[in-house]
């Protein structure tokens, strides 16, 4: 672009590359209009396609425009006031008979200096013109941001059980705490690569107080304080769910591969978990409770039912007051879905009756039907946060347990393994099928016959099996609730 230029009609000077420009495949005219001037033309610059790929050609039609352009200024600077729209549209009308020269005239001067190029058809005019490229009417793909394929594709799955939708949603809420929320189609394998190694430095207390600090913060002090970082299990489990989550993805067309299958995890001898033994029921009935957020008989009653029962955790803590009832004459525990609180058994042999032993009936358990307030039948577990209402109590037990010096294949479980061990020892005439039935286990066969039998075991045959279970005086604190 030239500005500050003298224009006079006729004076034409050495075309430079300057009033040139190719734009696709045809050359352009540009040329400033001078300041003076552009109130009056209300333009700044003229620009005009001279419709020619040959930049021969396009040199002589500029030149000839560039004469006209300079008489369009010097009639200008004659005029008083601004052009009119009709004005305007003559002056820049350009009808010069070298610009409307056909090309054909132009190619043959230039046949000696240029290769042939195609030709075009005369102009009788040269116009300005501008192509348009339709717009495209494909919607571009909306993205999908990794909160939000959390939210339609397992909280808001309703084959997704709550242990499912609870995890998952920790472990994303970990990623995102860590590295912000992203469209899915941006996490890869070096983000699911990066995300493991901040897991493998996490301290293992993670999550179990209140904290301030990132994770990379949590990381570092993790390494600088020598602390238990998070195991192997834990780092799987977290990688797990987020392929589980990305399968669906990949099913869907979504994003193109999983990022978080194939990672490799050492494996590491399992910690087997065994019964209780006569003095270490011992300890732990002697020991002093310590936790201020479940109170001690909450602990005892917890305790003492899992022991004549052989009942997980979750399923005593989820203990409604209509889930203890009288059935037959014989007073039951129901372990049994609740879909007010998305609670379910672990599995569907979980769904069954218990029987309550004598020392359950002996230590006042009827009595927590009348005297506790809410609808639970545990007591002293709704101050936990969380929707698991074992997991204050879990935590509880664990670091007591850790305190007494019990080994680590020594858990809350272990009542579960003591009950089972019982029974299955007992000299009493007690069936193996009546112990899957009352502990919820899924059965050996799985014919139509022992289908059909698991249906007819009778409340006294259960109560039998109960009453088989016994532990030495010593085991657990005498007292009533």
């Amino acid at each position: 672009m030239v500005t500050g230029e003298r224009d006079f009609p006729g004076c034409l000077p050495s075309l430079g590359t300057h009033m040139l420009r190719l734009i696709g495949s045809h050359y352009h005219f540009r040329r400033a209009v001078p300041v003076v001037l552009q109130a009056c033309l209300g333009k700044t610059e003229i620009s005009l396609s001279l419709q020619t790929e040959s930049k021969f050609l396009a040199r002589q039609r500029a030149a000839a425009l560039y004469a006209r352009t300079g008489e369009v200024f010097h009639k200008a600077r004659t005029m008083q006031g601004r052009f009119s729209g009709k004005e305007l549209t003559s002056l820049l009308t350009f009808q010069s008979p070298v610009t409307l020269e056909p090309e054909k005239n132009a190619q043959e001067e230039e046949a000696t200096s240029t290769p042939k190029r195609k030709s075009l058809k005369p102009r009788e005019k040269l116009t300005r013109k501008v192509v348009r490229k339709p717009r495209s009417t494909k919607k571009k793909p909306s993205v999908l941001m990794l909160s939000a394929a959390l939210e339609q594709f397992v909280l808001s799955n309703p084959k997704a059980s709550t242990d499912t939708r609870e995890a998952t949603k920790r472990t994303v809420a970990l990623y995102i705490r860590a590295f912000g929320d992203a469209p899915v189609s941006d996490i890869g394998g070096s983000q699911a690569g990066a995300f493991r190694d901040l897991l493998f430095a996490l301290p293992a207390t993670l999550g179990k107080g209140k904290s301030n600090l990132t994770l990379q913060q949590e990381a570092q002090r993790a390494k600088s304080d020598g602390l238990p970082t998070l195991s192997n299990k834990s780092v799987k489990n977290h990688m797990l769910r987020l392929s589980a989550l990305w399968n669906q993805l990949v099913q869907r067309e979504i994003v193109t591969k999983n990022p978080w299958s194939g990672w490799h995890f050492e494996s590491v001898p399992k910690t087997v978990r065994r019964s209780w033994k006569p003095q270490e029921l011992a300890l732990l009935a002697s020991a002093s409770w310590h936790s201020a957020l479940v109170p001690e008989p909450t602990f005892r009653l917890v305790t003492l039912i899992a022991a004549y029962t052989g009942m997980r955790l979750g399923e005593i803590c989820t203990l409604r007051k209509e889930d203890l009832q009288t059935i037959e004459g014989i007073p039951c525990f129901l372990v049994r879905p609740h879909a007010e609180g998305g609670w379910s058994p672990k599995t569907e042999a979980g769904t069954r009756v218990i029987p309550l032993h004598s020392q359950l009936i002996e230590a006042g358990i009827m009595a927590l039907k009348d005297d506790t307030k809410g609808n639970y039948l545990i007591p002293g577990l709704d101050g936990s946060k969380q929707k698991d209402r074992g997991a204050t109590l879990s935590r509880a037990f664990s670091q007591l347990k850790t305190s007494l010096g019990l080994p680590a294949e020594i858990t809350f479980h272990s009542f579960r393994h003591t009950v089972s061990t019982q029974l299955r020892n007992a000299t009493t005439d007690i069936r193996e099928i009546w112990i899957d039935r009352l502990l919820g286990h899924e059965a050996t066969h799985k014919s139509q016959g022992t289908t059909t039998y698991l249906t007819g075991i009778t409340i006294a045959n259960l109560r039998q099996t109960v009453e088989a279970i016994s532990y030495p005086e010593t085991a657990f604190k005498k007292g009533t609730f």
